[in-house]
C-alpha cells in the first residue's frame, strides 16, 4: 500500500475506531492538524469512512430487510423525514447511490451508465476518485425527434468519466429507431460495434427506472419528447408500466413482445442480466409499479431508494386488469 493510502487508513482508524485527537493523529504521522483534517474528508469522500444516522423512529432498516427477503436482492434504503418533497428525496437517493459507485468502482473496471432524471443527480453528488485504466459507457443511445439530445447525455457521461480519470465511450445513436430494421443494420457498423463491445465488458451499470405514471418528477424519456402520441397509445395497449434504459416492461417484468422495443437502443433485461452488478437507484411513489417489473425481470442487484418509496413498494399492489 503506498504511504499515502497507508496515512489515510491510519489517520481514518485513529480518529473513528480509536477516537484520538487530530492533534495525536497528527503526531503520530508527522504531518499537520490541517493535513489530517483532508485525509479524514478524502476518508469519508472515497467511502472507506461511512457515516450514518439512525433515528430511533426511522423504519429504514426493517424495509432494507424486508426488500432483501423478498425481492432478493442488497437493499439501501435512504431515511427521510415523512415532511420530505420529492426533489429532497431524489437529492438524498442520489447523495447515498453516487457514494456507493465511488466505493465500489476502481482503476481496471467498465461502469455502464444510462441517462435520466435520476442519474443526473447522482452525477452531481460524485466524489473525486482518480482511477487507472477504467472506462465509462453510455448504456442506451438519447437522440430523439425533437432535440439531439446526444449533448444531454453527453455531458452526463463526461461528468462521470470526470469525477473517475476514466476513459469515456458515448453512444451516439437515436433513443428509437424508426425501424427495427434501421436498428439492426446500425449494429453491425464498426463503430457501433465498438461501443458495444465495451457494454459487453460492464463490471457495474447503473440505472433507474422511468414511469409512466405521473404524479411525480418526470421521467426523463416520458417528458423530453422521446415519444410520439402513437408511441405512447401503444404502450397503453401493451399494458407497459415503465422502462428500464428505454426499454418498456409490463408489471410481471415481461418485454420482449412490445414492439417498440425492437427499436430501443438500451440494453435488454436479458443483455443486462449478464452483468455481474446492477445497481438501480429511485425516488417518488410514482416510480414503484416500474420499479416492480424491473425487480420481476431480474435486472436489479442492488437497490437504493428512500424510505417512503420503500414503504411503497412493500405494500400488497393493488389488483389490475388482465392483459
Amino acid at each position: 500500500m503506498p504511504n499515502r493510502e497507508r496515512d489515510l487508513v491510519t489517520a481514518a482508524t485513529m480518529y473513528y475506531l480509536q477516537d484520538a485527537k487530530m492533534e495525536a493523529i497528527a503526531k503520530h504521522l508527522h504531518t499537520s492538524r490541517s493535513t489530517v483534517s483532508r485525509l479524514l474528508k478524502r476518508a469519508r469522500d472515497e467511502g472507506i469512512v461511512e457515516i450514518t444516522l439512525r433515528p430511533a423512529h426511522s423504519r429504514a432498516p426493517s424495509l432494507g430487510q424486508h426488500i432483501a427477503t423478498t425481492f432478493g436482492v442488497a437493499a439501501y434504503v435512504v431515511p427521510v423525514p415523512d415532511t420530505a418533497g420529492l426533489p429532497d428525496r431524489l437529492d438524498q437517493v442520489a447523495m447515498a447511490t453516487a457514494r456507493l459507485v465511488a466505493r465500489w468502482f476502481d482503476s481496471e473496471m467498465v461502469l455502464g451508465i444510462a441517462w435520466g432524471t435520476t442519474l443526473a443527480a447522482i452525477a452531481g453528488h460524485l466524489p473525486g476518485k482518480p482511477t487507472r485504466g477504467s472506462e465509462i459507457v453510455q448504456l442506451n443511445g438519447a437522440a430523439n425527434t425533437r432535440t439531439s439530445g446526444v449533448s444531454y447525455a453527453g455531458d452526463l457521461v463526461a461528468g462521470f468519466g470526470a469525477a473517475f480519470d476514466a476513459h469515456v465511450h458515448h453512444f451516439p445513436v437515436p433513443a428509437f429507431f424508426d425501424y427495427a430494421a434501421t436498428k439492426e443494420a446500425m449494429w453491425r457498423e464498426r463503430s457501433v460495434r465498438r461501443v458495444l463491445d465495451v457494454q459487453s465488458r460492464i463490471d457495474i451499470a447503473l440505472f433507474s427506472v422511468g414511469a409512466t405514471v405521473s404524479g411525480g418528477l418526470p421521467s426523463h424519456v416520458y417528458a423530453a419528447g422521446y415519444l410520439e402520441p402513437r408511441d405512447t397509445e401503444l404502450l397503453r395497449a401493451e399494458g407497459v408500466v415503465g422502462d428500464v434504459c428505454t426499454v418498456f416492461l409490463r408489471a410481471d417484468g415481461s418485454y420482449q413482445d412490445i414492439p417498440i422495443n425492437a427499436r430501443a437502443t438500451g440494453p435488454t433485461p436479458r443483455q443486462l442480466r449478464r452483468i455481474p452488478r446492477r445497481l438501480c437507484a429511485v425516488a417518488g411513489d410514482n416510480k414503484v409499479p416500474a420499479l416492480r417489473a424491473a425487480l420481476a425481470a431480474g435486472v436489479v442487484t442492488d437497490l437504493v431508494l428512500d424510505e417512503r418509496t420503500a414503504a411503497r413498494l412493500m405494500r400488497k399492489p393493488a389488483r389490475s386488469a388482465s392483459r
